[in-house]
């Protein structure tokens, strides 16, 4: 169970609680809210998300109105495990970034692994730009491109910081994947085998002969086994539970012992951009933006 059902759940018992202690049941609740007895329901045994509206309403029907300001701050911890995108991106992207810019420079070592595209902090602008106008154009965000790839070219900065470590472990695939136009294809190859040099920066790249131990399910950050990030198609889960931090490390150790470093990481990394010459834009259909639906940290 994630942090996120544990503690929703844990909010619909202090709901069922209150109700209790109200004399109501299930049904009488319901015709008080003016709700279908199945919202009740599904609320009480952490089925449903409910809004701070409902919790108020709800603490006001029970009688004890004084308790809708206790409900709401639960549900407020609740929401920070599971952030839509609609709602962390109202705003647009660059205010993600800065707020994701804040958490790298308070984290010591950070673990990346990621199966389908080059990850944010190893981005080149031309390459973000691709990323982000393909966003913007599925989420319906507010169009601020440039502002996004400036705010993550600043958040790069960190991986000159003194006494941060960075380790990333990407597939070929996500080398491979064609996310921009050629030439920042190309770029960004380029980038990944000048930043791997940096003193900071660990990079692994797990070649597609390699047998997987675990299937590659979806992208995740580690930050110094305090935090857990895993983005969706919807939203932002933030994971804290200690427990699961652990099988994370132990998901990303072992894809560390099938991935290729130092010289043998380049290589395959020289090899995906020899692979590219000759090849242009037309050829390879890679003007046509990705249908991406996560922010790719």
């Amino acid at each position: 169970m994630t942090d996120f059902q544990r503690e929703r759940e844990a909010l619909g018992a202090w709901l069922h609680r209150l109700r209790r202690d109200a004399g109501l049941n299930g049904k009488e609740l319901a015709q008080r809210l003016g709700w279908a007895p199945s919202k009740v329901s599904r609320i009480e045994h952490g089925r449903q998300t409910p809004a701070s509206a409902d919790l108020a309403a709800w603490a006001r029907a029970c009688g004890q109105p004084e308790a809708a300001a206790e409900l709401t701050a639960r549900l407020q911890a609740l929401d920070s495990h599971y952030v839509t995108w609609r709602r962390s991106l109202r705003a647009g992207h660059a205010p993600r970034q800065r707020v994701g810019m804040e958490l790298d420079r308070a984290t010591t070592v950070l673990r990346v692994f990621e199966p389908g595209m080059i990850p944010g902090l190893l981005q080149t602008a031309e390459y973000a730009r691709a990323l982000f106008t393909a966003l913007v154009a599925l989420q319906g965000t507010p169009d601020d491109v440039p502002q996004a790839v400036e705010a993550r070219m600043e958040r790069q900065r960190v991986l000159y910081h003194a006494g941060h470590e960075f380790h990333f472990v990407l597939t070929e695939a996500a080398l491979r994947a064609r996310l921009c136009p050629l030439d920042a294809h190309r770029g960004q190859l380029d980038r990944l085998l000048a930043v791997g040099s940096l003193p900071g920066v660990r990079l692994g790249v797990v070649p597609d002969s390699a047998a997987l131990p675990l299937a590659p399910l979806h992208p995740f950050w580690i930050f110094d086994d305090r935090l857990v990030q895993v983005e969706t198609w919807t939203a932002e889960v933030n994971v804290t539970e200690a427990v699961e931090i652990a099988l994370y490390r132990r998901v990303f150790d072992r894809y560390v012992s099938v991935a290729r470093y130092g010289s043998a990481a380049r290589h395959l990394v020289s090899s995906v951009l020899a692979g590219l010459s000759g090849l242009s834009d037309e050829m390879i259909d890679a003007s046509v933006p990705p249908q991406l639906g996560r922010d790719s940290q």
